[in-house]
């Protein structure tokens, strides 16, 4: 009895001798890594930064870690304080170093589900379920066609007798400069990669998803005129929204009403 429990104290030891050898041989295979090459001290993100984080908040972020000269990069920061005002412009990812190239003026950034207004536009928002924009499926930067349905005494003024009702594709290839939730929070979180192609897409992955009872706030850029037309729309009418890609073909029937549905 006695020499078995000798025995499995002894073995006992003998781990924990191993591991603390083992721990201590992974620990400096980076330093017999780099004992003949040149290494330079850098900042590394030793985790996910959200896009648009504050410079001053970066130091929670990242560690100084030496690489081999010829792996640091141009543009690297060296110091954290020399970035003023400064937001990351895009999310980062553990690994990999910080960049100045990454970082824009907090002004400039867009933030993870917009995309800029051509000169000579405005924006205009309007509300809509999710089964009005290709199932969730619109995103910043797409081009939208605009179908108006208008009915039930809309022509003729609300309260008064109807005119006729009709539908027609009545704007083609408007920018989408923004999507949002019905919270008015992006539809993307800005901790999603800015790798991402669904970059601002209506059914992002993210703790904020919501039902497909909920509506979605879609905004446009679009001239005066046009703008108009969608704020009667969305007041006295119906709007659905087409996915038409630049190279989408262009074409409308005119107003479509019950008597020409089934020509």
């Amino acid at each position: 009895m006695k020499a078995r429990l000798l025995g499995g104290i002894a073995a006992l030891v003998v781990a924990i001798i191993g591991t603390v050898l083992l721990f201590n041989y992974v620990q400096g295979a980076d330093r017999r890594a780099l004992a003949n090459t040149e290494t330079e001290d850098v900042l590394v993100l030793n985790q996910e930064v959200p896009a648009g984080t504050p410079a001053n908040q970066l130091s929670q972020y990242v560690v100084t870690k030496a690489v081999p000269r010829s792996a640091v990069a141009a543009d690297g920061v060296d110091d954290i304080e020399a970035l003023g005002s400064k937001v990351t412009s895009v999310a980062l990812v553990p690994g990999e170093q910080l960049l100045n190239s990454r970082m824009v003026d907090a002004n400039a950034f867009l933030g993870p589900a917009r995309v800029s207004v051509p000169d000579g536009l405005q924006e205009i928002t309007v509300r809509l379920g999710i089964e009005r924009v290709v199932g969730g499926q619109i995103q910043a930067g797409d081009t939208a066609g605009v179908f108006i349905s208008l009915g039930d005494g809309a022509a003729a003024g609300e309260g008064t007798a109807a005119s006729g009702n009709g539908t027609q594709l009545t704007f083609h290839k408007v920018l989408v400069t923004a999507v949002q939730f019905s919270s008015g929070a992006p539809a993307q979180t800005q901790s999603q990669t800015a790798q991402a192609s669904s970059q601002g897409a209506l059914n992002s992955e993210s703790d904020n998803k919501q039902t497909s009872s909920d509506s979605y706030l879609i905004t446009f850029a679009t001239n005066a005129v046009d703008a108009e037309k969608l704020v009667y729309a969305a007041e006295f009418g119906k709007i659905y929204l087409s996915k038409e890609p630049a190279d989408a073909t262009e074409g409308t029937s005119g107003v479509v009403n019950q008597t020409r549905v089934f020509r």
